[in-house]
């Protein structure tokens, strides 16, 4: 029994120190060949350092010449914009309180006095917040002008982030498009604005717009929908006086 145990004891040790031999050995393996790998990396920079050098100096080169772009360029250009936006928007606003607006809307759009035009924005100050607005502005002042298919353009080429924006060009399109007679493009561009924003204010108003176009293309289940909502969630506007006479009108069809 003494002797079993001693060579059972043997065997044991020598089983861990051949397991800590290979543990040594796969060790001595990685580290020979994250030194083969480390060594290649090196030879790899050092054959190519001037290259790797010279794409870090153009990435930095490009990152700097875009912030100093931005700063002595593009945000004196920003502030130039709003400055001569402002005396554009000056002209439409005037417009949009005065009887004789023809020659006022005019020169909100082409400019006047030496002074930049919408339309003088939008070429000179493409890409700008401005520019945007002038577009807007433009679309808006040839709706109020009655020239239909400029304002469609212009409205059509307008972006932005803003909801209630986004709802006043659809909207507005949609108006255009009600003047040249064509009621299906009306009632898409309406359902942008409804779409766009749902607030009290142009919710209503297209809404109304919506029922009117949908009951003029017969689709009167569409049309009841449209002015049921107004009934429902806008009591208040100005839209609701009129709502039952529209409900009472259908219903009865």
């Amino acid at each position: 029994m003494a002797t079993y145990k001693k060579r059972g004891a043997k065997k044991s040790i020598s089983k861990a120190e051949n397991q800590e031999q290979q543990v040594e050995s796969t060790t001595a393996e990685v580290f020979e060949t994250l030194d083969v790998s480390a060594s290649k990396t090196e030879a790899f920079v050092a054959k190519y350092q001037n290259v790797i050098l010279t794409l870090i100096g153009v990435v930095s080169a490009f990152v700097l010449g875009y912030m100093a772009y931005d700063a002595y360029v593009q945000a004196p250009q920003r502030e130039q914009a709003v400055s001569d936006l402002n005396q554009a928007q000056y002209y439409f606003n005037l417009a949009n309180s005065s009887e004789d607006n023809q020659t006022l809307y005019n020169l909100a759009i082409n400019g006047g006095q030496g002074k930049y035009g919408f339309l003088d924005i939008i070429e000179n100050y493409s890409g700008t917040p401005a520019a945007e607005l002038a577009t807007y502005s433009t679309g808006m002042a040839y709706l109020n002008l009655k020239e239909y298919e400029k304002a469609i353009t212009y409205l059509s080429d307008f972006s932005a982030d803003d909801i209630m924006l986004s709802a006043l060009a659809n909207g507005a399109t949609g108006d255009a498009y009600a003047a040249l007679n064509q009621p299906d493009q009306a009632l898409k561009f309406y359902k942008a604005a409804i779409d766009a924003s749902d607030n009290s204010f142009t919710s209503p108003k297209y809404l109304f717009k919506a029922g009117m176009i949908s009951a003029e293309l017969n689709k009167k289940s569409e049309a009841l929908a449209y002015f049921k909502r107004i009934e429902i969630d806008f009591p208040e506007a100005q839209e609701a006086n009129q709502i039952q006479i529209q409900i009472g009108r259908l219903e009865v069809q």
